[in-house]
């Protein structure tokens, strides 16, 4: 005999986090998510219940079909970084801009001796200076001015936007950038771990230079004028010093309407950040420089010394904090230049690499892997917010009795 049943199933939503992995934007990891969870019985429900609410309120038919699992991160991460993302799923999009207030944890290597557009190893190089006289016990000491509360000033080459243009189009145009006020930051831990001699570690300049020296001038990347001038600036001997302040966004959401284009997806959006990098030019700008490249004549008087110094530092910082920024801000307090040349999130809230976040390489395991993992933490996210789990009628099933 033949009956039809129906069952209900439980909706799970929350947040939960994955280990982002280098060379893709935050944006890319969220479209792959969506790729393994709109097919996975994992969401499902979440799925049958937001197009029923779609009919009730007569949305288009072409928006209900082409409904999609609705996430978003909190907190991006640039490109060449890796670590902890925090996600949200349906309704925990609207707890991400908690994770923005939260502390982070961060591991980073900082390379001396150049300077970049973006600040970080995915740049070009606009500037070099003499390093020889940089060593550990400098920067230690150096590192004392970074800690507490600080002013620090985003990027110049960021996707921030200053009167609708974003900072990155005034500074590659070769115009005066606007000047955007520092906003006060705290670092509640900054230590090195390890001092790097040059010749004993593989981190380079980028092998990328900036195609005409004039084009991109190097007074218009904040703080490097003439290194010798900058080193009694007010600003270099004292980053503590008070400005007025500015708040920053750095919540992604991909709207579950099919009305959020792909197009839009392929950069981060314009409240974060990061640089909206092609992944395509990534992996070769981040390569070690090679030798005898040709460099434009303001960078060649240290071209034939190609082994900088390095150090490895780990820190605990607030929200809206740049580690690119302190990372060329460190280089310009030792009388040098500095970039970010890697960049780990080890730890956000309560969020730790190696405890509670999904292995990136799990999603292409398959949902045997995958799939407990994510709904446990979903499941644990909306117990810890006390959201009564929700359900929906499944679809109608044969079965056989």
């Amino acid at each position: 005999m033949v009956s039809s049943t129906r069952e209900r199933q439980n909706i799970v939503e929350g947040i939960f986090a994955i280990h982002k992995p280098p060379f893709l934007t935050s944006a890319a990891v969220l479209r792959n998510l969506q790729t393994h969870f709109n097919p996975s019985t994992i969401f499902s429900p979440w799925l049958r219940s937001e197009r029923a609410r779609l009919k009730r309120a007569d949305a288009r038919r072409r928006r209900i079909n082409q409904l999609q699992v609705k996430l978003g991160h909190g907190g991006t991460l640039d490109p060449l970084a890796t670590g902890v993302l925090i996600v949200g799923v349906g309704r925990g999009t609207k707890c991400l801009q908690r994770f923005l207030e939260c502390t982070k944890t961060y591991e980073c290597i900082v390379l001396f001796g150049a300077a970049t557009d973006s600040y970080d190893a995915m740049g070009q190089v606009v500037s070099r200076a003499e390093y020889a006289h940089v060593t550990q016990r400098k920067v230690e000491e150096a590192l004392e001015r970074f800690r507490g509360k600080i002013m620090q000033k985003p990027p110049v080459f960021s996707a921030l936007r200053v009167g609708g243009k974003r900072m990155y189009e005034f500074a590659r145009a070769g115009v005066e950038v606007p000047e955007v006020k520092a906003r006060e930051v705290e670092v509640k831990e900054l230590e090195m771990v390890e001092w790097l001699e040059g010749g004993c570690h593989d981190f380079h300049w980028p092998k990328e230079e900036v195609d005409n020296a004039e084009k991109i001038r190097p007074a218009n990347i904040t703080g490097i004028r003439d290194v010798k001038d900058d080193e009694n600036t007010e600003e270099t001997k004292d980053p503590k010093r008070r400005r007025e302040g500015m708040e920053g966004v750095d919540v992604c959401v991909f709207e579950a309407a099919s009305q959020f284009k792909r197009a839009k997806m392929e950069v981060e959006p314009d409240m974060s950040g990061a640089l909206p990098v092609k992944e395509t030019l990534i992996k070769s700008n981040c390569l070690p420089m090679q030798e005898n490249v040709p460099a434009p004549s303001s960078l060649r008087p240290f071209e034939n010394r190609p082994n900088p110094p390095a150090a490895r530092l780990r820190m605990t910082v607030t929200s809206g904090f740049y580690v690119r920024s302190l990372c060329h801000d460190l280089g310009l307090a030792v009388n040098s230049l500095g970039l970010m040349s890697s960049l780990i999130r080890s730890r956000q809230g309560n969020y730790e690499l190696g405890r509670n976040v999904l292995e990136y390489e799990d999603l292409e395991k398959g949902e045997d892997v995958w799939g407990p993992k994510v709904k446990s933490a979903l499941e644990e996210f909306m117990t810890s917010e006390g959201w009564e789990a929700e359900d929906v009628l499944a679809e109608d099933k044969e079965l056989e009795s």
